[in-house]
């Protein structure tokens, strides 16, 4: 399985002008497998202005289903977190990406991003797709 950073969403959604040929093309090799993504995403996905019902009819048309997050993934979420603020990590928003990143360690998922720099730091096993 593959789960679906919000930023991936977000390029298709705004039709980024730099991003959007690369995003629409991973989400289409996602499709061979089983596209997921979490509730963490999706509501990133509901900050933006195109929330509300067109998000869901989206994610609907992609096939990607919304899966919760586990215990582990919470935990290992935490560890992750507490280990960026240790090295002196001073980001406020930036827990959403270690529940994303601990869910696909946690549950042995790939994850498809264009933002690889925290993940591969914090979940180095993680298998990632980015460019």
């Amino acid at each position: 399985m593959i789960l679906v950073d919000t930023n991936v969403f977000v390029d298709v959604i705004h039709r980024d002008p730099i991003w959007l040929d690369w995003s629409l093309r991973e989400l289409s090799k996602a499709k061979t497998q089983a596209i997921v993504t979490n509730f963490v995403v999706y509501a990133e996905l509901h900050t933006h202005d195109t929330a509300g019902p067109h998000i869901d009819a989206f994610l609907e048309k992609l096939g990607v289903q919304i899966l919760d997050v586990s215990r582990l993934a919470a935990q290992g979420a935490a560890h992750a977190f507490r280990t960026y603020r240790h090295r002196g990590g001073t980001k406020t928003g930036v827990l959403p990406d270690f529940f994303i990143g601990a869910h696909a360690m946690a549950d042995g998922y790939q994850l498809l991003t264009r933002d690889a720099g925290r993940y591969k730091t914090y979940f180095p096993k993680i298998k990632l797709i980015c460019p």
